[in-house]
């Protein structure tokens, strides 16, 4: 457990050293605070000018010895998310620690996640390997490997265990479907980055009969680590890993904690090891809800699916920007009403852009097609995913009572994920 006076130290060096968190908490004089006490941080006020490392706010010092990642978006002016070295050593050790049980002696391991355009997935897996207390062999593939290469490589050289993202292992395997080949020899698939739904995970099964599913482990570049996959989690859960976070779930409408079990409202997180670039009561832009009574050590949690008020979505490879897709929505056909559905069919996911006309939007045809065609041109990565079967992307206009709005405040939910998160039981 955090102590107060940790949490003090924490709260007074940011206030010191950050000009963001100077102003954040500047009425914050009581000693004996606690966490709840502090305000719930604006991510749009957080990342603003984080583009630039001498102009952020947020920083406590120079960006001197550090690593610097990509947390998403489509333009060059990107959210850049900034570790010191030692930072980046902590995460990656205590996330390689807690996948141990994960592995068994003697497995091979394929690192099929992201490199490069300063994106962190890789990096971060390869780095945990090392620190895995088992003895293990990587082959760092990236996901860009071809699918011809990686089934030969698989068989070649006996490796058991496939660790990428869900829509990287449901390419393999549509590619295995359409050989009519199984891999009976992969004795596990560990997912990150995304959800894994049940559809997807029959998909796999098809052609991995034999390999356990399981998450690597939970854990965002913007946010660090967030949680752990132990043996006794089923899709979508993870445990609290004490000393590297503080985990909250509070209403997203009056923003009270929730200590119960089953209630359902936005994970936030206050980090314990991030100095450079403070995380205090971060909203993180997932749902969650508790699955173990408050104290219990390493306590249970569920994911729920993202906010209506998160700041970026994931689905499968895909990043979409709530922001970026106002803008553009905005901009071509002059709304500010608007809504984006996330749907599963089948082992797709489907995306859904809705937006309601005004006296000077263009026909309906027209604002739906040049809808489609900025999405196209803001994320070329559709068009990959559309071709992998993985994808639907839908634009309609619509009527504004079409959009669900917040039952209370009425506010418009800008994301409504509709995509199934429990879990599906593994083949007999």
């Amino acid at each position: 457990m955090i102590t107060s006076n940790l949490l003090q130290e924490l709260i007074d060096f940011a206030r010191r050293h950050s000009p963001f968190y100077s102003k954040q908490l500047a009425h914050i004089t009581d000693p004996a605070l606690t966490l709840d006490q502090l305000p719930v941080i604006n991510p749009v006020e957080y990342w603003r000018n984080s583009h630039s490392m001498n102009e952020w706010p947020v920083l406590t010092g120079s960006v001197t010895h550090a690593l610097v990642f990509r947390t998403g978006g489509s333009t060059g002016a990107g959210k850049l998310s900034v570790y010191t070295r030692q930072e980046w050593q902590t995460l990656v050790r205590d996330f390689g620690a807690s996948v141990t049980e994960r592995f068994k002696p003697g497995d091979r391991v394929a690192n099929l996640f992201y490199a490069g355009d300063l994106y962190a997935s890789f990096l971060f897996t390869h780095d945990a390997l090392a620190y895995v207390d088992t003895d293990i062999t990587e082959f760092p593939f990236t996901g860009n490997v071809a699918d011809d290469t990686l089934i030969e490589s698989i068989t070649a050289q006996r490796i058991n265990v496939l660790t990428g993202l869900p829509a990287r292992l449901l390419t393999l395997a549509n590619e295995l479907i359409r050989r009519g080949q199984t891999l009976p020899e992969v004795r596990a698939l560990l997912y990150a980055g995304e959800s894994l739904f049940t559809s997807q995970r029959e998909m796999l099964w098809q052609v991995f009969p034999n390999a356990r599913i399981d998450s690597l482990g939970y854990a965002s570049v913007d946010a660090g680590y967030l949680g752990a996959s132990s043996a006794d989690c089923a899709d979508g859960e993870h445990r609290v890993r004490d000393g590297q976070s503080l985990l909250e779930i509070i209403d997203e409408e009056s923003g009270d904690v929730i200590d119960e079990c089953g209630r359902i409202g936005l994970l936030v997180v206050t980090s314990l090891t991030r100095r450079l670039m403070p995380l205090l009561r971060y909203p993180v832009g997932d749902r969650a809800c508790w699955l173990e009574a408050q104290g219990s050590p390493r306590r249970k949690f569920m994911l729920k699916g993202r906010s209506a008020s998160s700041q970026r979505v994931r689905v499968g490879i895909l990043s979409l920007m709530p922001d970026e897709i106002g803008q553009l929505v905005k901009g071509s056909v002059g709304s500010d009403d608007w809504q984006l559905i996330i749907e599963q069919a089948g082992h797709k996911d489907v995306v859904i852009l809705k937006w309601v006309p005004t006296g000077q939007s263009p026909a309906m045809d027209e604002g739906n097609r040049m809808l489609e065609n900025g999405l196209l041109e803001q994320l070329p990565l559709i068009e990959h995913l559309r071709a992998e079967q993985l994808l639907e992307l839908h634009v309609r206009r619509c009527p504004i009572d079409e959009l669900p709005r917040h039952p209370r405040s009425g506010k418009c939910l800008r994301v409504l994920d509709l995509r199934v998160y429990e879990s599906a039981a593994e083949p007999a």
